[in-house]
């Protein structure tokens, strides 16, 4: 808690004219967005347990992540970051630290009409076999005037942590998400729905909105329905439905 106040007490010191930049995530799933160059991303996520099952609530999940714009091009992008993670269980939360990266290329970057395409990698933790998900994805979007942007992609992962409760390997699936800014309510209101494919801990579908208070500063209000209620993630082994509450800042 004392590093998170003084995170706090550092941005709110900054210059009032930070540069705006997109999210690297949707609600849940990873994005073809990337910080730009000479920026930094601020992330600060909460998870709530919204029900219970076999009689207990499970730890929720905190996240601290700071991203940051790796590649000085605008044609050919990248990011790279690193998360303390708060999972609400001792033998994870002595090994709090993840990092993770992408490179890829915008919209219309080769050609008028061509893809955004991003390659990344994350939740890559320091103990072996405990929190070295690894994971590695593709991703695809296009934004369809009045429709929004449709995203696809697939991931993979390490097949001894991202198991089902039976403990069988279950280690990739698809991603999907749409997205959009809904400029005929406002400029600042963005809503979106993604889903992660599988029937271990990560696999869900996500649904929310996201609220910009300023060029910088955003919330997101979402609600997240895993695949596998029973799967397996840590000692506690609850997985039950979450509601995140998600603060992005951008300096």
């Amino acid at each position: 808690m004392k590093k998170l106040l003084l995170i706090c007490m550092v941005l709110c010191s900054l210059n009032s004219e930070l540069i705006f930049s997109t999210p690297s995530t949707q609600i849940w799933i990873p994005s073809t967005d990337f910080q730009t160059w000479e920026t930094m991303h601020l992330g600060l996520d909460n998870y709530f347990r919204t029900s219970k099952i076999n009689g207990i609530r499970g730890a929720g999940i905190f996240d601290i992540g700071l991203t940051t714009g790796l590649l000085p091009f605008k044609k050919f992008q990248g990011e790279i970051g690193v998360d303390y993670l708060y999972m609400g269980d001792g033998n994870y939360d002595d090994h709090p630290i993840y990092f993770n990266a992408k490179i890829g290329l915008p919209e219309d970057a080769l050609f008028k009409g061509f893809p955004a395409v991003a390659l990344g990698a994350y939740n890559f933790g320091l103990k072996t076999n405990l929190t070295n998900y690894n994971i590695i994805y593709g991703l695809i979007a296009k934004t369809i005037p009045l429709i929004g942007r449709l995203s696809a992609g697939y991931y993979t992962g390490n097949d001894k942590l991202l198991v089902d409760e039976n403990l069988k390997k279950v280690n990739n699936g698809v991603l999907l998400s749409w997205d959009r800014t809904m400029t005929e309510i406002s400029d600042k209101l963005w809503l979106a729905v993604d889903y992660q494919g599988g029937k271990n801990y990560l696999g869900a579908l996500s649904f929310g909105a996201s609220w910009a208070f300023s060029k910088n500063v955003s919330v997101i209000f979402g609600y997240d329905i895993y695949n596998n209620k029973n799967a397996y993630y840590n000692s506690n082994n609850q997985n039950a439905n979450t509601f995140t509450a998600q603060v992005d800042i951008n300096f």
